[in-house]
């Protein structure tokens, strides 16, 4: 919990990769404000998080031991374990295409809630941009697996619903609410992580450092909470998209 300032990781994406930031930059037609230090923080701290959990699974998969798991073995197999079974219960027949997908956008944002409690670190979900990103990702991804489960002409047929004389007027109110999924995904992590920090850095600006420590653990709360509801509503997402009448 701080204010804003530059994190040694961005420091180092700029000295040394500013020129590919800036060329990635102009491919979409944005320029940075500043083209020597085109990185921002919540850039960078995405890489850097994506970066340690690879590091953190390449680590864990080389010690994988069936008679005498670690620690972090045994808390990494039982939150692989509730998302499975989570998917398992939510998105039923088929789940296991999507496990591998729900559980990466746990960790992710779950890791990039927490890391705002590292001095060092801003949290990249407090930017709107950060879960405007993942919420898109979920967005493309339970579309694409609904139109591969159910080919075009019926995944798209059912937004009309079930009453043919109805259509015309619920297949456009069902074609918003698909599009605002992202939009809603997005505010919603936003918002609260961006109200948490806040309310802590107004508490450490009084100069009330004993209050500071329950937001703290009040912001672990609420981390997990945030992650667990953007990870219930992706697999929501996509067992709406890949089900089946028959299932």
């Amino acid at each position: 919990m701080h204010g804003h300032h530059e994190s040694f990781f961005t420091r180092l994406l700029n000295q040394y990769l500013a020129g590919p930031a800036n060329a990635i930059l102009a491919l979409f037609g944005v320029h940075a404000h500043d083209a020597a230090n085109p990185w921002t923080d919540w850039m960078a701290t995405q890489i850097f998080v994506a970066l340690f959990l690879m590091l953190v699974a390449l680590l864990v998969r080389s010690r994988l031991s069936m008679a005498n798991p670690g620690s972090v073995q045994h808390v990494l197999e039982s939150a692989f374990g509730f998302v499975r079974d989570t998917t398992k219960e939510i998105v039923g027949h088929g789940y296991k295409n999507h496990v591998a997908f729900i559980t990466t956008v746990f960790f992710f944002i779950l890791a990039m809630n927490l890391i705002g409690l590292i001095p060092a670190f801003e949290s990249p979900t407090m930017y709107p941009a950060v879960p405007a990103g993942c919420a898109l990702a979920v967005f493309a991804y339970f579309n694409f697996w609904g139109f591969k489960e159910q080919g075009p002409v019926t995944y798209l047929k059912h937004f009309a619903g079930p009453i043919p004389a109805l259509s015309w007027f619920l297949f456009p109110l069902e074609i918003i609410s698909l599009f605002i999924r992202p939009v809603s995904l997005t505010i919603r992590l936003y918002a609260n992580m961006l109200a948490g920090e806040q309310v802590t850095l107004a508490f450490i600006a009084m100069g009330v450092w004993l209050i500071p420590v329950v937001f703290m653990g009040l912001h672990v709360f609420v981390s997990f909470v945030q992650a667990f509801i953007f990870m219930m509503l992706t697999t929501v997402y996509v067992s709406g998209a890949v089900e089946h009448e028959e299932h």
